[in-house]
C-alpha cells in the first residue's frame, strides 16, 4: 500500500472550520488509496488556551523555572490533546482513526530533553493501524527515550516529526499544511509583489530555512532529502497544489530544476553588528580563539563571521548584545557593538560558479542607495547586512533585480 504523512500545523488544527478542512484533506487521500498518517501540532498560538506557551505560563505562574524533564512532559500535552481532537473530527466524517503519542508511533529519542534529536523509529504500530484501515495521527513534537522519558524535538518539532515519519515509512510524500499557499519568493508582508513557488529543491529550501524564511523547518527538509522523500507545502484553507520540494530530479510530469540563479529571499532582522579591531595579529596572540570560546560559553550564537589578521566581525542578536558586552568586556579589547541591523538574502542552486551574482545584488541596493555593511556566502546564498530601516526597501529592491515577480 502506498502511504503518506500529513502534517497539520496549529492554526490549522485551531478552530473548529480549520480541522473541518484537514478532515477534507485526509478523506482526499483516503479516497485516493493511500494509507495516510497524519501529524498534529498543538492548536493555536500563546493564548489560546492549550497552546505550547499558554501551558508554559500557567506552570510558570506558580514558580517561574521549570526543570527540563518536567517542561517537556508539559510541552507534550498540547500535541496529545490536538491529536485525540483530529481523531474525533476524522470519525465525525467517517473516517475511522486512532491517536498515537511520539513515543507509541516509535520516535525514539536521545535525552537532551527541550531539543531532543531522534536516534530511531519503530513504526510497527503505525503499520498495524494502516493495514486495519485506519487512519493513524500522530502528536507531532515529542518521543520518548529508551528508557521511557518524555523528550520534545525543539522548534519545529511537528515538520521534523512528520519528516521522519515519512523515512521510516518510505512515503510517497510528506505534504506540510499551513496557513500559506507554498514557499514564497519572498515574505509577502514585506514585499507584495512575491508569489508562490511551484518547486524547489532540498538545498535550497535549507538554506532559505536557515536564513530566516519560516513556513517550513530546516531539519524537516534534511531529513527528507537524507530519505529521498519529497515534501509538499501546502495550505489547509485552499487546493492549491503548493510547493513541492525534491532534490533536482523528475516526479511525476514536474521537472525539479535547479538552473535559476536565484529562486527566492530569506531575511531576519534585529540583529546587531560586532566589530573588534587591534594593532596585533589576533590569530597569533589567541584573542579570536577567547572571544569565540568566551561566546560559546555564554551560550551565544555568531553568524555572518569574518576573520581577519586585525579584524573581526560578526552578528548576533540584538536582545543578546548585553549579554556579549558583559562576556567580552573584560578583555580589554577594541569593541564596536551596534544594533539596527537586518539580514537579506539571495537564495538559488543556479548560482553555484555563476559569475556576476553579487554584482547584480549591490547593483540592486545601490539603486535604492541602501549600504551593504557585511557580507557572507555559500555556493548557493549570498546574504549581505542592511539597516533595519532599509530591510524592507531591500527585500523589494532585490526581488526587482533578479525578476522573481
Amino acid at each position: 500500500m502506498q502511504v503518506i504523512v500529513q502534517k497539520f500545523g496549529g492554526t490549522s488544527v485551531a478552530t473548529q472550520e480549520g480541522r473541518e478542512n484537514v478532515a477534507r484533506k485526509v478523506k482526499e487521500a483516503v479516497n485516493n488509496g493511500y494509507g495516510v498518517v497524519v501529524v498534529v501540532s498543538a492548536m493555536g498560538r500563546n493564548g489560546d488556551p492549550y497552546a505550547t506557551d499558554t501551558l508554559i505560563g500557567l506552570a510558570r505562574n506558580v514558580l517561574k523555572q521549570i526543570k527540563p524533564r518536567e517542561l517537556d512532559l508539559l510541552m507534550s500535552c498540547g500535541e496529545n490533546i490536538s491529536t485525540v481532537v483530529t481523531v474525533q473530527t476524522l470519525k465525525s466524517h467517517g473516517i475511522e482513526a486512532a491517536a498515537f503519542t511520539g513515543g507509541q508511533a516509535g520516535i525514539i529519542t536521545d535525552h537532551h530533553f527541550n531539543n531532543a534529536r531522534i536516534i530511531e523509529i519503530k513504526p510497527d504500530n503505525l503499520w498495524k493501524c494502516i493495514e486495519s484501515g485506519k487512519v493513524a495521527v500522530v502528536a507531532g513534537f515529542q518521543g520518548i527515550t529508551t528508557d521511557g522519558e518524555v523528550t520534545t524535538l525543539g522548534r519545529g518539532g511537528s515538520d521534523t516529526s512528520a519528516s521522519a515519519l515519512g523515512v521510516a515509512i518510505h512515503a510517497e510524500v510528506v505534504e506540510i499544511y499551513t496557513d500559506v499557499d507554498g514557499i514564497m519568493t519572498a515574505d509577502p508582508r514585506l514585499v507584495p509583489q512575491a508569489k508562490p513557488l511551484p518547486v524547489m529543491t532540498y538545498n535550497e529550501v535549507c538554506e532559505m530555512a536557515h536564513l530566516g524564511a519560516k513556513v517550513v523547518h530546516p531539519r524537516a527538509v534534511e531529513i527528507a532529502m537524507e530519505g529521498r522523500i519529497p515534501l509538499r507545502i501546502r495550505s489547509t484553507f485552499s487546493n492549491s497544489l503548493g510547493t513541492l520540494i525534491s532534490d533536482g530530479t523528475s516526479i511525476g510530469n514536474i521537472e525539479i530544476r535547479g538552473d535559476k540563479i536565484v529562486t527566492g529571499l530569506a531575511h531576519i532582522g534585529e540583529m546587531a553588528l560586532v566589530k573588534l579591531d587591534s594593532a596585533e595579529d589576533l590569530n597569533k596572540s589567541g584573542v579570536i580563539l577567547k572571544v569565540f570560546q568566551a561566546l560559546a560559553g555564554s551560550g551565544i550564537s555568531v553568524d555572518m563571521i569574518q576573520v581577519a589578521p586585525f579584524h573581526v566581525g560578526f552578528i548576533i542578536k540584538e536582545d543578546l548584545v548585553e549579554k556579549a558586552k558583559e562576556v567580552l568586556s573584560p578583555m580589554k579589547l577594541d569593541l564596536l557593538i551596534e544594533k539596527g541591523y537586518a539580514r537579506v538574502a539571495i537564495i538559488g542552486s543556479g548560482m553555484r560558479g555563476v559569475p556576476g551574482v553579487m554584482a547584480r545584488m549591490v547593483r540592486g541596493l545601490q539603486k535604492k542607495q541602501i549600504s551593504i555593511f557585511h557580507s557572507t556566502d555559500s555556493h548557493i546564498n549570498i546574504a549581505c547586512l542592511v539597516k533595519q530601516d532599509d530591510m524592507c526597501e531591500a527585500l523589494q529592491a532585490l526581488h526587482e533585480e533578479f525578476e522573481l515577480a
